[in-house]
């Protein structure tokens, strides 16, 4: 949030640095849905950040 608002951008991503609190997971109609439930995290008056990505289904072997 910045003045009150939200901000969303197309990256940065999370670096390693950073320490990540968790996630959620949502299955929604569209893009702007999850944007809509997004942007009301409480996380972000607080001057937190969300990264939201797709979910990809498929294996998660080795290759």
């Amino acid at each position: 949030m910045q003045d009150g608002k939200v901000i969303m951008t197309d990256g940065p991503f999370a670096e390693t640095k950073e320490v990540l609190g968790g996630f959620d997971t949502l299955e929604c109609e569209s893009l702007d849905e999850v944007l809509e439930i997004a942007a009301k995290f409480p996380g972000l008056k607080a001057g937190g950040a969300m990264e939201v990505r797709p979910h990809i289904d498929g294996s998660c072997e080795a290759v």
